[in-house]
């Protein structure tokens, strides 16, 4: 990753700054031509990024790193689509949102699957939502829902915290919500804001580690590096308080979270693309992929997420082994399904690598699958967004009745050259059928 100057504005809490600022390196900044390089996974601090970025600065460093595509993944909330959407379109970058959640697979009951620790639950996703649900709709009510499931879980995470740690307690409202621009909050906010809490009531270094030590299970001497190192700290916090063991961890029920039918259900109503999210193939979920992903594509699931580097950047020989023969096993189901596949690295603790390299010996191998589940994830966009032409849509589901001619349309509209905000308008103007011929006409050309 090239250094570049981010402008603070960028990450501003307020809309309007962000967008003033953007306006203005817009204008200021000649960007690099596009590469080949794509990140489909990015957090923004709409739940949590690691550096703080906000949509506009995620679509901003992106471009200039010369990404030629990014996808917005936020938790539980869609508060950044249509600022990465017009950010995208002025930045000149291919974009998506996504929606990351967790929610709950009675069939894999005694089994886990992608949340380590805690059986029948599944991180999922819906890819490529087009627009806001509209108010007073039933979509719009399950989005609410989601943020106002998390909250609830926050607040009783944070009492059972607060319980057995009354010395740094902290108020939600106080504490916690200033550290989010739209005042949704999520674990890593309420591990900051218990580390804010014990810097601010404990400011003696040989203090705190006398407070952290037990807590944190490690020794005074060796709490001095932790405490200097923010992002270890914080992980190192986390698993102590939040999850599982943990001081404030309570394992979860069938009612903690959705239904992934009814998650499903939602998504697909949103024009969405329903996905499932894979960890790393060692659970007993998941350590059958061809089993899981029938189950999930029964239930209506149409592509698939992986976080690649987790699967083959490891230290440990017999880890990094295993994990990249369960790695080659998915991608392969995945393929053999004609199931696009998103893939790019969350942004959402400190030490994560910027974008994923497709051009090194292991993924080098799936560059053609994952360029083509980007493009697929754009093209779905742009049709979704201007054609009225989703890729789960009926349109999509009557002209390409063979799943394989289906993605190579959607991926070659999500090949062209990332729209311009004049050839938004002109599209918009155009109406859908229109728009859908020009976009056609254009992906056969190229």
């Amino acid at each position: 990753m090239h250094t570049i100057h981010i402008p603070e504005a960028l990450n501003d809490f307020d809309a309007h700054v962000r967008r003033d600022a953007l306006r203005k390196v817009c204008g200021e900044t000649r960007f690099p031509e596009p590469g080949t390089n794509f990140n489909m996974h990015c957090h923004s601090f709409f739940s949590y990024n690691a550096e703080g970025w906000s949509p506009s600065c995620v679509a901003y460093v992106c471009r200039a790193q010369g990404l030629c595509a990014a996808g917005l993944c936020d938790f539980d909330v869609l508060d950044g689509l249509e600022e990465f959407s017009d950010a995208g379109l002025s930045l000149g970058l291919r974009t998506a949102v996504h929606l990351e959640t967790r929610a709950y697979v009675p069939e894999f009951a005694e089994a886990e699957i992608s949340s380590p620790g805690e059986p029948g639950v599944t991180y999922i996703m819906g890819c490529g939502f087009i627009r806001l649900p509209d108010p007073d709709t039933a979509q719009a009510r399950t989005l609410a829902r989601l943020r106002d499931g998390a909250q609830e879980r926050n607040l009783a995470l944070l009492s059972r915290v607060n319980a057995a740690l009354p010395a740094i307690a902290v108020d939600y409202a106080r504490d916690v919500l200033p550290l989010t621009p739209m005042g949704v909050a999520t674990e890593r906010h309420i591990v900051r804001a218990y580390c804010n809490r014990a810097r601010t009531v404990m400011s003696d270094p040989a203090e705190r580690a006398t407070f952290w030590s037990p807590v944190l299970k490690c020794g005074t001497e060796a709490f001095a590096a932790l405490d200097a190192n923010v992002p270890k700290m914080e992980d190192r916090v986390r698993n102590a308080l939040a999850k599982r063991g943990g001081l404030g961890y309570i394992q979860p029920t069938a009612q903690t979270f959705p239904l992934a039918d009814d998650f499903i259900r939602w998504v697909l109503a949103c024009h969405a693309i329903p996905t499932v999210t894979w960890l790393d193939g060692t659970s007993d979920g998941e350590a059958d992929c061809e089993r899981l992903l029938d189950q999930m594509t029964a239930k209506g699931c149409e592509a698939l997420n992986i976080i690649p580097d987790r699967n083959w950047n490891l230290s440990k020989p017999d880890e990094a082994a295993l994990k990249r023969a369960k790695l080659d096993a998915m991608v392969n189901a995945a393929i053999r399904r004609d199931l696009p596949i998103n893939i790019g690295t969350e942004m959402n603790k400190g030490g994560l690598p910027f974008v994923d390299d497709l051009a090194g010996p292991v993924l080098s191998r799936y560059a053609d699958a994952f360029t083509q589940g980007m493009h697929i994830m754009v093209g779905h966009t742009v049709l979704g967004r201007y054609a009225d032409a989703p890729y789960v849509g009926a349109r999509a589901q009557s002209e390409f009745t063979d799943r394989k001619r289906r993605n190579a349309f959607y991926a070659a509209v999500g090949a062209l050259p990332a729209l311009s905000l004049s050839q938004a308008e002109a599209l918009s103007s155009a109406g859908p059928d229109k728009a859908f011929a020009m976009l056609a006409d254009a992906a056969a050309k190229k």
